[in-house]
């Protein structure tokens, strides 16, 4: 008998450890098989609330916000890629860094239809598989339209300002909680990992939770 578990899954479509973090539960998810009945529910988390529509180069961005040289951005970028080929995601070239918004906007309407997973996986791939820029509508829209939402009701909500309060509200929510990396994994409500954690540390994790539940 399939034991049900709640998570919540705090990101943001810029995060690259994200793309891991998600593909890592979702594979341990499938090594617990028939054991447990998984509800998610994403959560907006924004890297860089600030950012303009046009973006900035990514190896700049990085450097004047962290500190690092071209050399160590590099030598991250090739271990993002390994990680990623280890839990079956693809890093593609990605040369410049978005605002989110408008994409928290589509996930949280994306919630109310029940396709959050598969949103959040079409923008995750054309972000960090493709290199396309997370603020443009069109992006936006070819997502939606992949994870089998409707295109011409997701380009009427980021036409507007739909679920824009809803999702400041979360993100204050989170923050409060103390939640300032992402991705940050909570279970049942009650249990927090940070961090792209290994298949093997989710699923270790997941199985004493419904232990104890």
């Amino acid at each position: 008998m399939k034991q049900p578990i709640r998570i919540d899954f705090v990101s943001d479509v810029a995060c690259p450890w994200c793309a891991v973090g998600l593909s890592s539960l979702q594979l341990a998810l499938s090594r617990l098989g028939d054991e447990v009945d998984a509800e998610f529910v994403m959560h907006p988390f924004e890297l860089n609330p600030r950012m303009g529509e046009e973006g900035e180069d990514l190896v700049e961005h990085i450097a004047k916000k962290y500190g690092r040289t071209p050399q160590q951005i590099a030598q991250a970028q090739a271990e993002l890629r390994q990680r990623g080929a280890d839990v079956g995601f693809t890093f593609g070239t990605r040369t410049r860094i978005y605002n989110t918004f408008d994409a928290h906007r589509l996930m949280h309407w994306a919630g109310i239809k029940g396709k959050q997973v598969e949103l959040k996986q079409a923008l995750l791939k054309a972000y960090h598989g493709e290199g396309k820029p997370t603020s443009s509508h069109d992006v936006l829209v070819e997502a939606a339209q992949s994870a089998g939402l409707d295109g011409a009701e997701a380009r009427s909500i980021l036409q507007g300002d739909d679920y824009a309060n809803e999702v400041r509200a979360e993100e204050e929510k989170y923050q409060a909680m103390g939640i300032n990396s992402v991705p940050s994994v909570i279970f049942n409500n009650r249990y927090l990992l940070t961090g792209a954690q290994p298949a093997e540390a989710f699923e270790k994790a997941i199985r004493r939770i419904l232990t104890e539940a």
